[in-house]
Parts: C-alpha cells; structure tokens; sequence
C-alpha cells in the first residue's frame, strides 16, 4: 500500500546504503543478456558464454574464401532435413 503523504513506508530502511556503490562498475559498462532455459543449459555461466562466443567472434573474422558451385550444393543437401 502507498503512503498518501508522499513518505517511504517504514520497511523501506535505506539509512545503511552506500551511496554510489555500483557506480565505477555500471560507468564501465557491461551488457546483460537473458538466456532462454534452454540455451541456459547449454551456457550455465557467464565464463562459457562469453567462452563461446569469442569463439564464434574468431570464426566470424576468418577471411572468407568463395564457395563453389558444387560445394554450396553439397552444403545444401547437407543441411536440408531429413525425409
């Protein structure tokens, strides 16, 4: 329930707070994403996440060399699903 005068209710103790704790770590910046559960499984922590990630971020910078005709074709029959 709200105070009508405008006041904190009671339980709403700051008196022990820190004034700008956080602040140094939120000016550096940070990005928070939330995983879905079931790519949560797969990443627990924030250690493989960013693991596999700059793993991806490695393969995503390679030189890229042109694919053949023959080879996007085998690479679609590859990937198409199944039946």
């Amino acid at each position: 329930m709200l105070p009508i005068n405008g006041e904190m209710l009671p339980e709403y103790d700051l008196s022990k707070g820190v004034r700008g704790k956080y602040a140094q770590r939120y000016a550096r910046g940070s990005n928070v994403v939330v995983l879905v559960p079931d790519a949560a499984k797969v990443f627990p922590n924030a250690e493989t996440v960013n693991s596999s990630l700059r793993s991806l971020a490695e393969i995503i910078r390679r030189p890229k060399s042109p694919l053949t005709l023959k080879a996007a074709i085998s690479l679609s029959v590859s990937l198409a699903p199944p039946g």
